[in-house]
């Protein structure tokens, strides 16, 4: 399906937006020999400030718009990694990294959904090649008007961009970033967006697999699938844990509400045990294409998620 994108006096104002920074770097310390490998030491201590979360029963289901050119075998990929958040075929999982976020619950003492679905996606063809945030929003918005995708309380509305695709503060300090935008005077969307880093900027946002930008030097890792689709899926995961726990910017974050430190950007630069600032942690490896991953999914895919952050433990908690 071809969206159309909107006029520059169509769109609303811009609002304030949540962003995260992929900097190599760690908010933990190493882990102590009595800590289980999947726990890592951290300082920060997110505060529930009483708002609502994207909770269960049902699942949170992603409307997904792909804005720009993206092969076949990238689209299939993406649609792999979600595929896989309710596919548990070994313990290091997609599945059981989200399990982390049932430790989030609201004032109901309801967790965050358990199972998360791709309900349905779009391309979009017809494309403007710089962004700003709002326009974002507005994409959103529209589809939403078109009844291209159904208003959705328990959902998040995801836009990726492709690698030839300028957005607003991308690659400046931000790989992606989530919020919520009124659909109409009592209901609120909550939206995100993630950008291919591949060309633009992949020491910052495909960081381990790709030589850092900041911080420690060291070689980068041979990536499962290819370093900007991989980049992508670590700040997919970013974002989505991120929008789960804190759609309102009034659920779980430490720090400004506008410049939050939030369930995986808590714990940024962590993937595995061990971590420090310039080295992700202990990885598994594939011995064949020595391509380093701390998750698996369908269809035999190998995937690199972010540690999250536990509330039980007050811990990074890795993949285990």
């Amino acid at each position: 399906m071809r969206m159309a994108f909107l006029s520059k006096s169509m769109l609303f104002p811009l609002i304030t937006i949540i962003a995260f920074s992929a900097v190599p770097c760690s908010n933990g310390l190493g882990p102590s020999p009595k800590q289980p490998s999947s726990l890592v030491p951290s300082s920060t201590q997110l505060q529930y400030h009483h708002g609502p979360l994207l909770t269960g029963p049902t699942s949170i289901n992603i409307y997904l718009i792909w804005y720009g050119a993206f092969s076949p075998s990238h689209k299939l990929t993406i649609s792999d990694f979600f595929a896989s958040f309710n596919h548990l075929a070994k313990p290091a999982s997609i599945s059981t990294w989200w399990r982390t976020t049932q430790a989030y619950k609201d004032t109901a003492r309801k967790p965050v959904s358990a199972t998360i679905r791709l309900a349905r996606q779009v391309s979009n063809t017809i494309v403007v090649n710089n962004l700003k945030r709002a326009d974002i929003a507005a994409l959103v918005k529209n589809a939403i008007a078109k009844r291209v995708f159904p208003f959705d309380s328990n959902g998040i509305y995801l836009v990726l961009t492709s690698s030839d695709i300028a957005v607003e503060r991308f690659c400046m300090g931000s790989c992606g970033f989530h919020n919520a935008t009124l659909v109409s005077p009592n209901r609120k969307a909550v939206f995100a967006h993630v950008g291919d880093p591949s060309s633009q900027c992949p020491g910052l946002c495909a960081w381990p697999f790709a030589v850092p930008l900041y911080g420690p030097p060291g070689p980068a890792l041979v990536a499962p699938n290819s370093v900007g689709i991989d980049g992508m899926i670590m700040n997919i995961a970013t974002v989505l844990a991120g929008a789960a726990t804190n759609p309102f910017k009034n659920g779980y974050f430490q720090g400004d509400a506008l410049a939050p430190l939030e369930a995986v950007t808590a714990c940024a630069g962590i993937f595995g045990a061990g971590a420090y600032p310039g080295y992700p942690g202990k990885l598994m490896v594939d011995p064949k294409s020595k391509a380093s991953y701390n998750a698996y999914g369908i269809n035999r895919r190998r995937f690199l998620v972010p540690a999250m952050w536990d509330p039980l433990s007050v811990t990074c908690k890795v993949v285990a």
